[in-house]
């Protein structure tokens, strides 16, 4: 049986923007599909976010997929490098995904001190490329938090198949992003 996770981001939740549109799109293509509530949305932790994400998944393998969004990327990538070197998944999803962030990103009081453990905490990016070679991420070329740049490292460091769409700033709900027809064409 084919299972999806659905990592959402930073303030947000299982239900919002194009999240539910996925589930439901998958399922009917008989994935087992799970959009965890991380915790502690609005302070992010590593450590919490990937113990989370492991107690989730529990074994993961080559029908194992993974989709997230903004930080819930970052989730993944640092879930994937701590997996046993063996370990094969069936796919990577980034949507909105980052390493780096644009000064935008870091205005809203508080929000550098959540994000700095998230961007000074090094990823092991040759690692977690180490379980799939079906990595894509998806960008939009109006993103006020991602530069573009980082879909260069994804490119780069995973070997991601790159999507830019255009003008849909965080590819989220506060864009009015409900439905993501490149990432179900992807699957």
């Amino acid at each position: 049986m084919k299972r999806a996770f659905i990592i959402h981001g930073w303030d947000g939740h299982p239900e919002e923007c194009w999240f539910p549109w996925l589930k439901k799109e998958l399922e009917s293509k008989g994935f087992t599909v799970s959009v965890p509530a991380m915790p502690n949305t609005e302070e992010p932790d590593i450590e919490a976010w990937v113990g989370n994400l492991t107690a989730q998944v529990k074994e993961a393998d080559q029908d194992t997929f993974f989709v997230g969004h903004s930080i819930g990327c970052q989730t993944i990538l640092r879930y994937l490098e701590r997996l046993a070197p063996d370990i094969k998944v069936g796919g990577i999803f980034f949507v909105a995904g980052w390493v780096t962030l644009t000064p935008a990103a870091l205005e809203e009081d508080g929000a550098e001190e959540v994000a700095r453990p998230w961007l000074d905490t090094p990823i092991n990016l040759e690692k977690a490329r180490s379980h799939t070679s079906n990595i894509v991420a998806i960008f939009s070329d109006n993103d006020p938090f991602v530069p573009l740049d980082d879909a260069k490292i994804f490119e780069e460091k995973l070997g991601a198949k790159i999507i830019i769409e255009k003008g849909l700033y965080h590819i989220n709900g506060e864009a009015g992003v409900t439905e993501l027809p490149s990432i179900l064409e992807s699957f």
